[in-house]
């Protein structure tokens, strides 16, 4: 089985998406196996790595209610051991549609467990809400990251958001831990990213990465151009942090894994 981690965070716009491809893609450069699956109806992981939406004939929609399997929905992209399941808008009402179905807060982990073998990661890009779409994620997961924005705020709803994550490991997945919390779109030039680092690092303590992946240009445009940043700037700042902070979760991963 491969490892699988989700990325959550119920706020939008912390970097969640940025944060799912970019750890794939170098987890891939590394020779690892990399599945993502696109779980949010806005598809943006799915559009980041180029996909065209009209092209799209199954999707973790039909995977999550069963509809399709694994291989019937994997999208191979440019990046060699680097494969996704993309989303679809249908994604939005999929609660409706679980709600009646038995065993509901399981079906992702069946559907991977049957049709995802042959990956050493599978990385799952969580809307931002904890819908049942979400639970399903984190029940399949054996390990969460948390991107969180460094703007003022940013603590308000992580609170909440680890709250949900130990009552899902309490009554459907024991095995879930929180991997670590990332801080996103630092800007070293405002005091006000110092502040949300401290706080968040005193609260959290070393379950935030050292990394911080610093707000950069180059990784706002790269997904225009259907390319993760480590592809479209491989020098740039925020490549050079997302190859740092892979580094750091392959490392807590084998931690884990240890334990």
């Amino acid at each position: 089985m491969p490892r699988i981690i989700a990325i959550a965070n119920r706020k939008g716009g912390v970097g969640k998406t940025t944060t799912t491809v970019n750890i794939a893609t170098a987890m891939a450069a590394t020779g690892k196996k990399v599945l993502v699956v696109d779980l949010d109806p806005q598809g943006n992981a799915s559009t980041s790595m180029g996909i065209n939406k009209r092209g799209r004939m199954a999707s973790s929609y039909e995977v999550l209610l069963g509809e399709k399997s694994v291989s019937e929905a994997v999208v191979w992209t440019e990046v060699r051991n680097f494969s996704i399941i993309p989303s679809s808008p249908d994604l939005a009402g999929a609660e409706v549609e679980l709600i009646d179905l038995e065993h509901r807060e399981f079906m992702l982990k069946e559907a991977l467990v049957k049709g995802a073998l042959n990956y050493d990661y599978v990385l799952i890009d969580c809307p931002p809400s904890l819908s049942l779409v979400t639970i399903n994620a984190l029940v399949a997961a054996n390990a969460v990251i948390v991107p969180l924005q460094c703007e003022f705020l940013a603590l308000e709803g992580i609170t909440d958001l680890i709250k949900n994550i130990n009552i899902i490991k309490k009554r459907f997945n024991p095995t879930l831990e929180l991997q670590g919390v990332v801080l996103t779109m630092y800007d070293k030039r405002n005091n006000l990213s110092q502040m949300v680092e401290d706080d968040v690092r005193n609260y959290f303590g070393k379950k935030v990465y050292q990394t911080v992946i610093p707000r950069n240009v180059r990784i706002s445009e790269a997904p225009s151009h259907g390319k993760p940043v480590l592809l479209y700037d491989f020098r740039c700042p925020g490549s050079q942090a997302y190859i740092s902070l892979t580094g750091e979760v392959l490392r807590r991963e084998k931690e884990l894994l240890a334990c």
